[in-house]
């Protein structure tokens, strides 16, 4: 009997590969989801609601909010004046996404669907760049995490609709990335492409120039530091042509904010939403006694948790904590998230400061400082998900701790089709 041999095919792929499958596999499910439920589930709602969506073609629930500003500098140009009580301008927007978009509107594109292409393609090659710089610094376990969490953090909604995050994302991280591997001249490239974009990608520069000087790099280095001014320079010039105001990017967001500076009052108003009941903060006084007693049970059981975790499997521990974790959110909604979110991404991007590279954790904290301190709370965790060391940090902490990663994971995609809800009903998320 003659024996046949049948090649055996080998599903396990190489590691090459792998840094372009995975980041892929992670944005295109995290991606359809959001398709799922804007495109296929909210018309079915729509049906037997109020709800109203394609009133502008069949993109409508993917543009809202700061999408009419990028449709109308693509289409009108900018505009700027003085009456910042009663208008608010166009200029507050940086240019470049502006721009990418009227070019692609010059070979026949929509204005529309320019956008999402550039916004959609940017975010997926971010995540790529992202998977790459981490496994080849750090490991393959930790890559995947980071890219992972980047894809499925519910204000990854940002990275497909008609919003500039998928573009900054690729080139913050892009710029970071040369940077760390001592490519000075697409550091600067992109670094400049990065202030741009958006106000905070001036952040690169003190990041570069602070990490060349620690780390005695050469002249170039610096170069590539000062670089990343070219961006909002050009811009600035561009005002001052225009307008006559060489900061009117910066003037104009009195139309939107009075003040700067870290809003304290607004965060304490949410801690104390958190701690006792958005209904008895609104009020002043303690007219729902019952959330009280809701949170004080939630917090003892956690404190009882971590008293008694030795005697208590590690299973029955990490579900305790998620449970009383779901039930403090449906308590509380929106303000525990961001404030998690904000302020816990704060403390993990301290904790691992040491551990991720060095020009990351730097421009990480100059992000921050950017993002509290606009004088306002809302849309801060919409800035804060763009700083993309924090990944690096979640890689991290996930790879450490995976059963903990796929939970959040879980939460996130959950909350991830809430956000998709509410904005394809043009209701206010960051």
């Amino acid at each position: 009997m003659t024996k046949i041999n049948i090649p055996i095919i080998n599903i396990k792929y190489n590691l090459q590969n792998q840094k372009y499958w995975f980041p892929a596999l992670m944005w295109l499910l995290s991606r359809l989801i959001i398709i799922i439920v804007m495109f296929a589930i909210m018309p079915i709602a729509a049906k037997t609601s109020n709800v109203i969506i394609h009133k502008y073609g069949w993109w409508d629930v993917l543009f809202a909010w700061d999408s009419a500003w990028y449709y109308k500098i693509a289409t009108t140009g900018y505009d700027y004046g003085l009456d910042f009580t009663k208008t608010q301008y166009s200029v507050a927007f940086f240019p470049l996404y502006p721009l990418l978009i009227w070019i692609l509107t010059k070979i026949g594109i929509s204005v529309v669907v320019a956008g999402l292409l550039i916004n959609n393609l940017a975010f997926l090659a971010a995540s790529i760049i992202l998977y790459s710089w981490i496994e080849e610094r750090y490991s393959q376990n930790a890559a995947r995490w980071a890219t992972a969490t980047m894809a499925w953090c519910p204000y990854s909604i940002y990275g497909t609709v008609m919003y500039t995050e998928g573009l900054f994302f690729l080139l913050s991280i892009s710029a970071l990335r040369a940077f760390d591997r001592k490519q000075y001249a697409w550091a600067g490239f992109w670094g400049a492409l990065s202030s741009a974009t958006r106000i905070t990608g001036i952040t690169l520069l003190p990041a570069f120039f602070l990490t060349a000087w620690k780390q005695k790099r050469p002249i170039t280095a610096y170069i590539a530091s000062f670089a990343v001014a070219i961006g909002v320079l050009i811009y600035s010039f561009y005002c001052l042509l225009k307008f006559g105001d060489a900061l009117a990017f910066l003037n104009a967001q009195k139309g939107w904010r009075t003040s700067a500076g870290f809003a304290w009052q607004g965060w304490w108003y949410m801690l104390m939403q958190i701690a006792i009941g958005g209904n008895n903060v609104t009020i002043g006084y303690i007219k729902d006694p019952l959330y009280l007693l809701q949170f004080v049970i939630v917090v003892t059981s956690g404190l009882l948790l971590l008293r008694f975790r030795q005697k208590l499997s590690v299973d029955k521990v990490r579900y305790g904590f998620f449970i009383l974790w779901f039930a403090l959110w449906l308590m509380a909604g929106e303000s525990l998230i961001k404030i998690v979110l904000i302020f816990g991404g704060l403390y993990l991007l301290w904790y691992y400061c040491q551990k991720i590279p060095l020009v990351a954790a730097i421009y990480g904290f100059f992000s921050y400082g950017i993002a509290l301190n606009t004088g306002l709370t809302a849309s801060v965790e919409r800035y804060v998900y763009a700083i993309a060391p924090l990944f690096i940090a979640s890689g991290f902490l996930f790879a450490k701790y995976p059963r903990w990663g796929y939970a959040v994971m879980a939460f996130g995609g959950f909350i991830l089709v809430l956000f998709c809800i509410r904005f394809a009903q043009d209701f206010w998320l960051a």
